[in-house]
């Protein structure tokens, strides 16, 4: 059978991924998980270690990677026919947040302007040479995620977001058939909110159940990357604009942690 020729964008988009090393997505089953919050201090924390990192808000209609770097305002500009990412420190931010005129307006585009939208903030972004691309994805298994998965064919895994509750896990439970079907690795599995811990005498009250991602990737024989807990923190910090992992040390020794095993399980370290 003859190969299908490559377009135009295939090849911009070919181009601009050949000079990222590493490509990693997070994704969750279902909203309200932390997914963006966890993604943001992943990027924060690599760029902390050295790397040169970028942040893809793959969410088109719910884009909020901006807010949490405290770039929300900004706006992404044009040289040489490429557009030029907005940059938060070192790390490189590419969203459709940027591209609004109104930020409280609806992005109401069916699946294949979302697809097309994705491609072209591959394609046409000087994202640069880069050690890591971390791609936050919108909840579920629809559009953005199966466009990601089909375009950076050398994605090095998913990083599973989910709290302990059984109504979140069923749902991240779909996210890692998603995974499997698209023949796509699963890094591994983070426990977000995993417990509340008293900012009076830092005990921890579990309010959405305990262990709950940890027996879930015991049983699923995927690899537990760790257990963030409710810190107040956390919450004002993306409120400021920066990352959790700047402000607080606790939240910082967590992700970091969190990273270790990342890099370790993609053997980059």
């Amino acid at each position: 059978m003859q190969a299908i020729p490559l377009t135009e964008e295939d090849k911009k988009i070919a181009e601009t991924l050949s000079k990222i090393k590493n490509k990693i997505a997070i994704l969750s089953g279902k909203g309200g998980t932390g997914k963006t919050t966890v993604a943001v201090n992943i990027a924060q924390t690599l760029s902390n270690m050295g790397y040169k990192v970028g942040v893809l808000d793959a969410d088109i209609t719910g884009p909020n990677v901006p807010l949490m770097f405290g770039v929300e305002d900004d706006q992404m500009s044009s040289e040489d026919n490429k557009i030029q990412p907005v940059e938060a420190g070192k790390i490189k931010i590419v969203s459709m947040e940027f591209l609004l005129q109104d930020k409280t307006n609806a992005i109401i585009w069916r699946g294949p302007m979302k697809i097309k939208a994705l491609k072209q903030l591959l394609a046409d972004v000087n994202w640069g040479e880069l050690d890591f691309l971390i791609v936050d994805l919108p909840p579920g298994s629809s559009d953005e995620p199966l466009s990601i998965v089909q375009t950076i064919k050398d994605l090095d895994g998913m990083v599973v977001v989910t709290t302990p509750q059984n109504v979140s896990l069923l749902d991240v439970t779909k996210s890692i058939n998603f995974a499997q079907v698209t023949k796509t690795p699963v890094i591994g599995i983070i426990e977000n909110m995993s417990g509340f811990i008293c900012p009076h005498c830092n005990e921890p009250t579990y309010i959405f159940k305990k262990d709950g991602g940890k027996k879930m990737a015991e049983d699923l024989s995927l690899d537990f990357l760790g257990a963030i807990p409710l810190i107040s923190q956390v919450c004002e910090a993306g409120d400021k604009g920066r990352p959790a992992v700047l402000l607080d040390e606790q939240v910082e020794t967590i992700f970091k942690t969190i990273v270790e095993k990342i890099l370790k399980k993609i053997k980059k370290e």
